[in-house]
């Protein structure tokens, strides 16, 4: 019985055969990466390093001085958001964009810490936001203009 469909292959002949890279949402990916390398650089030296490894904050109140710097790096965004930086890169990568309401969500989010907290890194936040829905209206624009 033989099948239609392929599996796909990282082979030349289908990297060439692939659609371009969607610029924009290659764009928004690297920016969420340069700001998750940002965000660690800038928090990443201070004491409670070795205090979190050692554990005893897993059978005892952690003080406050330790606990807000760990939900700001080994607790906080960063990880997630390189993985979801490199989940949006590959399918920039792939030609595709990701859905308008991952670029809302995103930008809304950073609004609302900016109106809670003021300037501060969130501004860059909206730098992602902004491409990912520029890059899902300009192709939602193409697939319109090519029916």
């Amino acid at each position: 019985m033989t099948s239609s469909r392929t599996i796909p292959s990282s082979s030349p002949s289908t990297a060439a055969s692939r659609p371009p890279a969607d610029a924009l949402t290659v764009a928004a990916a690297v920016s969420l990466l340069i700001i998750c390398i940002l965000h660690t650089v800038v928090f990443a030296i201070h004491p409670w390093w070795s205090a979190w490894l050692a554990g005893p904050f897993r059978t005892g109140p952690m003080p406050a001085e330790a606990m807000i710097p760990f939900w700001g790096l080994p607790g906080g965004f960063v990880v997630p958001g390189v993985l979801f930086a490199l989940l949006v890169l590959e399918v920039g990568r792939r030609g595709g964009t990701v859905p308008g309401y991952v670029g809302a969500v995103l930008g809304i989010w950073a609004l609302l810490c900016i109106w809670m907290v003021g300037p501060s890194g969130f501004v860059m936040v909206l730098v992602p936001s902004t491409l990912l829905l520029l890059a899902r209206r300009r192709a939602r624009r193409a697939v319109r203009d090519a029916a």
